[in-house]
């Protein structure tokens, strides 16, 4: 298990934008894929972007052209910027690594049955 930690929630109106931000272990981004997922009430967790060890990436089709992931090696920070934020994107998002294999491909539908690491989660609320 790797700690990972998650911050950047809070309340924001629709259209509006935030990033979040995922702190993991040193080196973690030299072998590992992190991924956003985010779980609303009453529904189950869903992958949102994913960010490979070589830096390509993948979107759920929700979430195209209004969000971006990112990293900063140097910092072992992950990044979701969220931006044209809608009501129905309030979630408690997650942060995860892929602890096992350093060849994850991305597809912008990950499954949170290929990830083994877990942030506690960061609370979006997108509500006027």
């Amino acid at each position: 298990q790797l700690p990972l930690v998650e911050s950047g929630g809070g309340l924001v109106q629709p259209g509006g934008s935030l990033r979040l931000s995922c702190k993991v272990p040193e080196y973690t981004l030299d072998y590992y894929a992190i991924a956003w997922f985010r779980q609303a009430p009453g529904k189950e967790r869903e992958g949102v972007s994913c960010i490979s060890r070589e830096g390509n990436t993948n979107y759920a089709d929700s979430v195209k052209g209004r969000f971006t992931i990112s990293k900063d090696g140097a910092k072992n920070m992950v990044y979701l910027q969220m931006n044209s934020l809608k009501p129905e994107y309030t979630a408690v998002y997650y942060c995860a690594a892929d602890g096992v294999n350093a060849y994850y491909v991305c597809t912008g539908a990950e499954s949170e049955k290929d990830f083994t690491s877990w942030g506690q989660g960061t609370q979006v609320t997108v509500s006027s």
